[in-house]
């Protein structure tokens, strides 16, 4: 396909130019260079005077020039949806992004991939929950899609890359933006073991509006969506929506009645979505086999105290005095044997001599 990063830059930056009208131009006309060269009295007869107007005021400004340096400089390619390097299956779905820009690379293993979401606040039951279940996705071969976000999608992209899994991060902004800024370590590892995408230009802020028009991407690309905490009222719920249209199968994540974070979650349940207890349930509904590899990690070796402590923890923090009344021991030797779990990399020790189970 012949470079035409100044042609699909050109007609992103026409406000005038919706989605649907981009779609149904490069239909027409066959590629955005075509979209470019058209003559006037044609592009009328698809789009209005001021649109029209716009693109055929294409010229290599020194604005375009300006951004593709910058596009090459972060090795970002710009992928309209007739290159070989677009997600042919994301094609499947109503109003997919006629344009992608993607750093790193999407092969076409992703398209076996589930997508993890969740609030940004989320507790630590649910960060837990979140990085254990993308890590057997990662472990059975499952790529796992998200946003970057704070909270659930950032456990769910680090569950992913500590087993040496993929993971797509779909963003609400530009690709050379890192949003939340925090992020950024985690972005470069990201593109470095799957790919950062957006339909946005570069140098689109994160604007609030723009992350109801990602969510559609993030459910697009997946097999199935697995929600694990989420508000009445959320970016969660509109993901759900999306997928709900596109025909994908939601998994939902029961949680504390009590909890804020959970009450989207229990409400989907109630609705009908499938509650899942375990990333099995997910693969199963997949027809993913457990690996070989995935098996093996699961294989916790320990001795008749460590499994009595192990047992009596949970992904709700426990303060070591509760865990000593509860097992009826002194605090001194139960902390000593938390320790040696911690050293093993079974529980994580949180502010206040609190602990979780660590699942990765």
């Amino acid at each position: 396909m012949k470079d035409e990063t100044f042609e699909l830059l050109h007609l992103l930056s026409i406000d005038a130019l919706k989605v649907k009208d981009l779609h149904e131009l490069i239909d027409n006309f066959g590629s955005c260079r075509e979209v470019v060269c058209a003559s006037r009295e044609d592009l009328l007869g698809i789009v209005g005077e001021k649109a029209a107007a716009a693109i055929k005021s294409f010229a290599i400004s020194d604005t375009l020039l300006r951004k593709k340096r910058k596009l090459a400089e972060m090795t970002v390619n710009i992928t309209p949806y007739y290159a070989p390097e677009y997600p042919e299956w994301l094609t499947l779905i109503d109003r997919f992004p006629p344009i992608l820009f993607i750093r790193g690379n999407i092969v076409p293993g992703d398209e076996l991939s589930i997508a993890v979401i969740g609030t940004r606040g989320a507790t630590v039951y649910g960060k837990e929950i979140a990085r254990k279940f993308a890590a057997e996705f990662a472990l059975a071969g499952v790529t796992v899609v998200s946003g970057m976000a704070r909270g659930i999608d950032t456990e769910a992209h680090r569950g992913a890359l500590q087993n040496k899994g993929r993971t797509i991060a779909v963003l609400g902004c530009g690709v050379d933006t890192c949003y939340p800024p925090e992020n950024k370590t985690l972005m470069t590892e990201i593109v470095a073991s799957g790919a950062v995408i957006s339909e946005f230009d570069i140098g689109t802020p994160p604007l609030a509006h723009n992350f109801p028009r990602r969510n559609r991407i993030v459910s697009g690309l997946a097999k199935a969506v697995v929600a694990i905490e989420a508000k009445e009222k959320s970016g969660v719920m509109n993901t759900v929506k999306w997928a709900l249209e596109q025909n994908k199968e939601v998994f939902a994540v029961p949680g504390n009645i009590f909890a804020k974070t959970s009450r989207g979650t229990n409400r989907l349940i109630k609705e009908g979505a499938t509650p899942a207890t375990s990333p099995d349930e997910v693969l199963e509904y997949l027809g993913v086999k457990k690996t070989e590899r995935e098996m093996a990690t699961q294989n916790i070796s320990l001795d008749q105290d460590e499994n009595i402590i192990w047992e009596a923890l949970s992904c709700e923090p426990i303060f070591l005095d509760a865990l000593a009344e509860k097992l009826d021991q002194p605090t001194s030797s139960i902390l000593n044997i938390l320790l040696k779990l911690e050293i093993k990399g079974y529980v994580k020790q949180l502010p206040g001599m609190s602990f979780v189970r660590k699942f990765e």
